[in-house]
């Protein structure tokens, strides 16, 4: 069934790039507890693990969960003079972005144990990999490509929609060859094609944490991973009790819709 549902995607998106993004809106399928203590800057799911990075002066951490049964398994506190931002799991290491301090810091994937760090330019927004390099947001329209081999930018690529340039691109998840993006303080995510940075969709989700849910503390819609084991798409927020499981619809009249969990 996701494989059928990607090859969906895949095809309308292939179909939209002559006439613009496709538009999609959501259904909720599935939903986990999450601490509200998280300001969630990161997120990812790999090998029934679930890596979190969590933001604030103070308060940054990584943390890492059995994704199946939502157990806390190891959490480790960052210097507390820098605020952690966007993580990803890059062959048997884990990397962090930091947001001001231009440093991205390397650790270990199994006990979350610093490694390393490495200097990059500009700020720390959103962090994944497309299985070669590390891919990097600064809250701009670009993308920047990092060889952790080379300690380098390789490429920069620009996001533009309908020829107009996309800013404060935030959290990122490579999911099929694409780029799923965060659009900050909105609640919309986007996806971009790599090879020349277009929007190729976009997905509303307007309503998916009801207002009910919502405390003084509730901060944006922020954080993508897709679950290899069965290709489910997870979101959240920062300071949100939940992270959703989410189905696209892809109809450009979509509404949000949500199920009675």
């Amino acid at each position: 069934m996701a494989r059928s549902i990607f090859l969906l995607l895949l095809l309308t998106l292939a179909a939209a790039t002559a006439s613009g993004a496709q538009q999609y809106g959501y259904k909720v399928i599935d939903k986990k507890p999450q601490s509200r203590d998280i300001f969630v800057q990161g997120l990812q799911i790999l090998e029934d693990k679930l890596y979190v990075s969590g933001g604030g002066y103070g308060t940054s951490r990584l943390l890492r969960y059995n994704f199946g049964s939502g157990e806390l398994e190891v959490e480790r506190k960052v210097d507390p003079r820098l605020w952690a931002e966007g993580l990803t799991v890059f062959r048997d290491r884990l990397y962090l972005l930091t947001w001001k301090s231009r440093n991205l810091f390397v650790y270990s994937k199994d006990k979350l144990e610093g490694l390393a760090r490495m200097q990059i330019p500009g700020e720390g927004w959103g962090l994944t990999n497309d299985g070669e390099q590390l891919i990097y947001s600064d809250g701009s329209d670009r993308l920047l490509y990092l060889s952790v081999d080379e300690h380098r930018i390789t490429r920069v690529l620009q996001v533009t929609e309908n020829g107009m340039p996309v800013v404060r691109l935030n959290e990122l998840e490579w999911i099929d060859g694409r780029i799923w993006a965060n659009i900050w303080q909105t609640d919309r995510i986007v996806i971009i094609n790599p090879a020349d940075g277009k929007v190729e969709a976009s997905i509303n989700l307007q309503g998916l944490l009801p207002l009910m849910e919502r405390r003084t503390d509730t901060d944006v819609l922020n954080g993508i991973a897709r679950n290899p084991a069965d290709g489910g798409i997870w979101v959240t927020g920062k300071n949100w009790p939940w992270m959703y499981r989410i189905e696209l619809v892809p109809s450009p009249d979509a509404q949000p819709a949500a199920d009675s969990r």
